[in-house]
Parts: C-alpha cells; sequence; structure tokens
C-alpha cells in the first residue's frame, strides 16, 4: 500500500474512533449536567418556597402572639385599674420580661384621648379620634396598622385593642419595636445577594430592603394582586436577575417578598460544571491522544505485516523459481544421461575392437587403451553427477526402509565436496565404529545432510572446518549425528528464530530461509529431534537423533 493509502487508513481509523468516543462522551456529559442542573434548580426553587412560607408563618404567629397578649391584658384589666397611677408601667414590664417587641403601652379613651401611657415618647394628653387607625379599631375589635410616622415623626408601627366595658369602649394600643421586626424578616435572607422585605397593598415597603429602595418607599417593578399561597417568579431589577418568592400574611395584607440571586446559589452547580468541562476536556484529550498512538501503532503493524507480506510473496516466487530450477535441471540430466549412454556404449565397441591383432600390434594401441579407460572413467564420473542430481530433484513419498547413515553421510559429503574444496574447508568425519542403522527415508536424510552441511559452508566462507561425528545414545537408543564447524557462529538473538519459514541471515539472492525449516519439518516427520548450539564466535553444532533400528547392537 503507498504511503498515501497508509495516511487516509490512519486519518480514516482516527476519525471513526473518536467519533464513536467523543459523541457518547458528549451526550451522555450533557445529559448529566441538564439532569444534575435540573434537580439542581428544582431544590433551590423548593428550598426558596419553603423559605418564605416558613417566614410567613413566623410572622403571623408572631402577630397572633402580640394580639392574644394585648387581649389578655385588656380583658383583664377594667378602664379603672389599667388608668390608675403605676398600674400601666408594671403591665409594661410584665410584659417585656417576657417580650422585648414591645417600645410602649398606652390607653385611649373612646373619645380617642390618650388617658395612660408608658413609654419612652410623650404622648399622653394627645388625642386620636380623627386617626384612621382610631376608626378601624372601634369597629373591628383589633387592628395591625401599616408602619406610618405619627405624632412622634418616627417610622413605627401599632397593634390595638378595643374593649367594650359596660357603656362604654377603650383601647390598649401597643407600639411595636421595628428593629426586632425587621430582624424577623431579615432571617429569610440568604447569601450575600439575598434580600427579603414586606410591602403593604400600596407596595410601599414596611420593612426595609437590603439593595434598593427605602423604608416608606414605593416599590415600582414588583407589584402583585392579591393571591392565596406562594408564588416563584423571575424577574430582573438594577441589571440582575432575580428568584423571588411572594406570598401574603395572613394576619395583615402585607406582601412578604424573599429574593435570591440564581447565580449565588447555583455556584457550586457552576463549580461542578467547570470540574465536568475540565474532566471531560481531559479525557478528550486522553481518547485522541490513545486514538492517534494506537492508530499509529496500528498503521505501524500493518505496514511491517505488508512488508513481510511482500518478503513472503518473494520468498514464495523464489522458492517457485528453485523448484523450476529443480524440474529442469532434472529433465537436463536426463538428456545428459542419454548421449552419456551412447558415449558408454561406443567406448565398450572401441574397447572390443582393441581385442583384435592387427589393432594390438598397431603402434598407437596404448595409447588408443589409454583414451578408452578416460573415456569410460569420465562418463562414470558424469553419470555418477546426473543420478545424485536426478536423486535430488526427483519428488518422492516418504518410504521407510534400513538406512545406513555413514552411507548417507557420505554421499552427501560427495555431493559437496567440490564446492568445500574450492573454497579451501575440509571436511572431517568422525564416524562411530560400528554400523549406525535405522528406519527412515534415504532421500529425505540426504536432503537434511545437503541443508545443514551447505548452511556449515556458507558459514564458514574460506579457510576453515567442518566436523561431522556420529555417535550411539544407549540411553536413548537413538543415534545422534553432529555437524559442526568453525565459523562465526549464530547471534543468540537469531537462535530462537533459526527454523522460522523464510528466516536467514544471508545476502539477498544468497538464500530463502526454507533450508533448516524444511529440514527441521523432515527431522520431526521422520520421528528424531534436532537442536542448535552456537559457541559463537567459534562456530555452531547441529544435532540431529534418530531412533536407533530394533535390535541394532
Amino acid at each position: 500500500m503507498p504511503h498515501e493509502g497508509y495516511r487516509n487508513l490512519r486519518l480514516k481509523i482516527i476519525a471513526t474512533t473518536l467519533t464513536f468516543s467523543l459523541i457518547p462522551l458528549f451526550v451522555l456529559g450533557a445529559s448529566i449536567y441538564y439532569q444534575f442542573h435540573q434537580s439542581y434548580s428544582s431544590k433551590i426553587h423548593e428550598n426558596l418556597r419553603a423559605m418564605a412560607e416558613n417566614r410567613r408563618h413566623a410572622l403571623d404567629l408572631f402577630f397572633d402572639e402580640r394580639i392574644s397578649q394585648l387581649t389578655t391584658v385588656a380583658y383583664t384589666m377594667t378602664f379603672d385599674r389599667v388608668t390608675a397611677p403605676g398600674t400601666l408601667e408594671r403591665l409594661y414590664d410584665l410584659i417585656q420580661s417576657r417580650s422585648k417587641y414591645y417600645v410602649d403601652l398606652g390607653v385611649i379613651d373612646e373619645n380617642g384621648e390618650h388617658v395612660a401611657y408608658c413609654g419612652p415618647y410623650k404622648l399622653k394628653g394627645l388625642n386620636y379620634r380623627d386617626t384612621d387607625w382610631f376608626q378601624s379599631v372601634i369597629a373591628r375589635g383589633t387592628y395591625i396598622s401599616d408602619v406610618f410616622l405619627g405624632f412622634r415623626k418616627v417610622p413605627h408601627f401599632i397593634i390595638a385593642v378595643a374593649r367594650r366595658e359596660d357603656d362604654h369602649t377603650w383601647v390598649l394600643r401597643a407600639t411595636i419595636n421595628t428593629d426586632l421586626f425587621e430582624a424577623m424578616v431579615r432571617a429569610a435572607q440568604t447569601g450575600r445577594k439575598g434580600d427579603a422585605f414586606l410591602l403593604n397593598r400600596d407596595f410601599v415597603y414596611q420593612t426595609a430592603p437590603r439593595f434598593h429602595g427605602g423604608l416608606l418607599e414605593k416599590n415600582t417593578s414588583l407589584q402583585l394582586p392579591m393571591f392565596m399561597g406562594t408564588r416563584l417568579i423571575e424577574h430582573a431589577m438594577e441589571g440582575r436577575r432575580l428568584l423571588v418568592a411572594a406570598t401574603w400574611l395572613e394576619n395583615k395584607e402585607w406582601l412578604l417578598v424573599v429574593e435570591q440571586d440564581p447565580g449565588e446559589e447555583l455556584l457550586p452547580l457552576f463549580r461542578t460544571r467547570h470540574l465536568t468541562i475540565g474532566l471531560m476536556t481531559a479525557g478528550v484529550i486522553a481518547v485522541v491522544f490513545g486514538t492517534v498512538l494506537v492508530s499509529q501503532l496500528m498503521i505501524r503493524q500493518l505496514i511491517r505485516a505488508d512488508r513481510e507480506k511482500a518478503e513472503l510473496d518473494a520468498n514464495l516466487m523464489q522458492s517457485a523459481k528453485l523448484a523450476a530450477v529443480g524440474k529442469l535441471a532434472a529433465g537436463i540430466a536426463h538428456e545428459i544421461n542419454n548421449p552419456l549412454a551412447v558415449i558408454r556404449e561406443k567406448a565398450g565397441w572401441i574397447r572390443d575392437l582393441l581385442e583384435e591383432e592387427d589393432i594390438q600390434s598397431s603402434d598407437n594401441f596404448a595409447e588408443f587403451a589409454d583414451a578408452v579407460e578416460k573415456i569410460e572413467a569420465h562418463v562414470e564420473r558424469a553419470r555418477t553427477v546426473t543420478h545424485r542430481l536426478l536423486g535430488f530433484a526427483r519428488r518422492m513419498e516418504p518410504v521407510e526402509e534400513e538406512v545406513d547413515l555413514h552411507r548417507v553421510l557420505d554421499e552427501t559429503i560427495a555431493f559437496l565436496e567440490n564446492e568445500a574444496r574450492h573454497r579451501n574447508i575440509a571436511i572431517h568425519k568422525e564416524y562411530m565404529a560400528d554400523e549406525p542403522t535405522i528406519i527412515s527415508d534415504s532421500s529425505q536424510l540426504q536432503q537434511v545432510f545437503l541443508n545443514i552441511i551447505n548452511n556449515a559452508i556458507d558459514a564458514v566462507e574460506q579457510d576453515g572446518d567442518i566436523w561431522v561425528r556420529t555417535h550411539r545414545d544407549g540411553k536413548k537408543n537413538s543415534i545422534t549425528v553432529e555437524i559442526a564447524d568453525n565459523g562465526p557462529g549464530i547471534p543468540p538473538e537469531h537462535l530462537s528464530k533459526i527454523f522460522d519459514p523464510f528466516f536467514t541471515t544471508k545476502r539477498t539472492g544468497s538464500g530463502t530461509g526454507l533450508g533448516l525449516s524444511i529440514s527441521y519439518s523432515i527431522v520431526k516427520k521422520l520421528g528424531g529431534e534436532i537442536v542448535v548450539k552456537s559457541n559463537r564466535p567459534k562456530g555452531a553444532v547441529f544435532t540431529l537423533s534418530f531412533p536407533a533400528r530394533q535390535g541394532a547392537d
């Protein structure tokens, strides 16, 4: 595959892997964040609603308690007794010992005259006949005012209770401590940007807001009609987005407003979002890095596999060429045998002619006889070579027969002795004394020995020695053949691969890497064992073991 093809394949692998990795990651992250955001927002809304309702209940309870206290005092005292000197002061001290919410107490008769007073202001003698609050308390029996200035010119609100005694009515009035009351409202504020305040029906502030407007000023941004329960709304004020819980009090037509900044409350969620984005970014980087790295490794493996395949194809082609050369050599040997037979026959005819007396008396008889002997000798030599070539090239099925290992080794060495002689390599035979006979296939054994000895010659190259030894292993009842050389030996990293197909350390074109692999397969098929040891740099030793023939001595 061209380099452009590998690059395109790598890009496709990266794109596909990232698509199927990142899209689910983003979808999962977005889904988790959305669900978490919805749950967290819902929780914030519920908390704000609960806070507003709890504060409304607390304020309604506050008004109920104050009205109950004043009603109890009014209906346990007569007008004459409550207006007697010192009585109102004792009542004030008693109430203040239980509650610090009162600023003063006063008694007003049915004509609006302030007849008794206990407090920090000089209000005794003032007349409230024409004031709205006095008219309301006489008509209703109880009254809670809005915050107003009044005669004292200080913002305050009052709670008044009217008692009908015999044929006249009088009023017990108390002024509430606005600081403590506002503290109750401010308890609903949350965070640095939260706020809580009260508005009357005209949307005038009854408690001071935290950020916008002031006490007794009118709120123009949040005006809601009367409603039951609690409402949650979102609105903007002075550029801020606010979440508001609003609810009307039961004892007084005041609107309790609790404001909350969603951004402040959602800050943990935003931190979680940032953490999620950070983790997802790290995950994306890890996925991208891993994908690029893995794809690069895959492409490298693919390139290596393609190269090995190309080498395998080339070696197979070379093997096919060698097979074709073997067949061609066998054909040539067969064709050579025919003229050799004719030459041998004619040489025999000439020898017969030399037996005649007239030829024997010839002066050249000796030369004729010597020429015939040389012709016959060289014909025999050529016939031996062609027969060996035919025997090696001929493909035969395995045959079990009694095989003399020495004879097979001698024939193999004879086949290679010319090559060894040209390289000045001596082949030493160190055979065992008795005849090593085994049951095997002589043709395949010869191929094994030929491959190993030929490799030894190539390893020695020039001016060296090769030893061929045989001996009997009585313990294993086997015949062992050792083929050793004094070449450079085999590197340790090559020993584990020496019998692998197409593994070779020879120059390109000098070997196919099939010889030792084929030899290993043949030896195993024949029931033998083959091992190799390297005494680098002093050569290598191939040891072959074959089961001895049963009954052999």
